[in-house]
């Protein structure tokens, strides 16, 4: 089977502006999660999914100095963007990889990939998001190019196209759903945020970088979690945050994602 993880990235951002050139460990974020994702065992091509823009030319040249196939394509419409990538990498299945995500497990992106590929009859889209269990932060979504086309040609909503898979997996009936669970049977999912989308956040996570990342070793989920039992003030940059995510915008559009599925901050409402 013919895999493309894409990792959508861009410099635009309301809250934390060129967030995925931000230094962690002397390299910039989305270096490191492009090391981070190609450190996995599954074979795949990895390529980075950016915007036509002018302000995200340093992707281009970045993805160019570290030897990353780079896709440009619309700026909002998301869907299309990982669709047209698809195409024109003839892809049989499309992993969908944040670029907010620079703490992602290899490991956890070969249990989605390696769950995806077993059950490739079974199912159309597998994630670990539906229901997440992981520590924000490791998202991995797989799905057929045969779903992606549907979704790319029926979705409507703008919140299908700017955020790629709900039409997916908020359509109930439309598709065959499968989820992977966090095999230590915990659910960090709403308590331990090691995703980036505010200062504290990178913060947080530049401050993991510092404690653990090294040229050889690429540290996981457990070693995180270690340093975090040490060293608790670590979790407290952030942990206002947690649990935040983006289908608080939407709860009345979303057919299966309820208040119990994020949490809302004053602060934020006008964002």
């Amino acid at each position: 089977m013919k895999v493309l993880v894409v990792i959508q990235a861009r410099t635009g951002s309301s809250r934390l502006p060129g967030k995925v050139l931000l230094p962690l460990a002397g390299r910039p974020l989305l270096e490191r999660l492009v090391q981070r994702v190609q450190t996995a065992r599954t074979e795949f091509k990895a390529l980075v999914a950016t915007t036509l823009l002018p302000e995200d030319d340093p992707i281009e040249e970045l993805c160019r100095r570290i030897g990353v196939s780079c896709f440009r394509g619309h700026e909002t419409d998301l869907l299309d963007r990982h669709y047209r990538a698809a195409v024109q990498e003839k892809a049989e299945a499309v992993v969908k990889i944040p670029s907010d995500c620079p703490l992602i497990d290899p490991s956890v992106v070969d249990r989605v990939i390696g769950y995806h590929i077993d059950n490739v009859d079974k199912y159309d889209f597998v994630s670990n998001l539906h229901p997440p269990t992981y520590p924000d932060g490791n998202d991995v979504e797989v799905m057929s190019v045969s779903a992606l086309e549907r979704a790319w040609s029926e979705a409507t909503r703008p919140l299908d196209r700017e955020h790629t898979t709900p039409f997916i997996w908020d359509s109930p009936g439309l598709f065959r759903i499968g989820n992977v669970e966090w095999e230590t049977g915990l659910d960090y999912s709403m308590s331990h945020r090691w995703t980036i989308d505010y200062p504290e956040d990178y913060r947080f996570i530049a401050q993991v970088y510092d404690a653990l990342w090294s040229e050889d070793y690429i540290f996981s989920i457990g070693d995180i979690l270690a340093l975090l039992a040490a060293r608790p003030a670590l979790a407290a940059i952030n942990a206002g945050y947690a649990g935040v995510n983006w289908y608080r915008h939407h709860l009345r559009e979303l057919r299966t994602k309820t208040a119990k599925d994020t949490r809302s901050l004053a602060a934020d409402r006008s964002k």
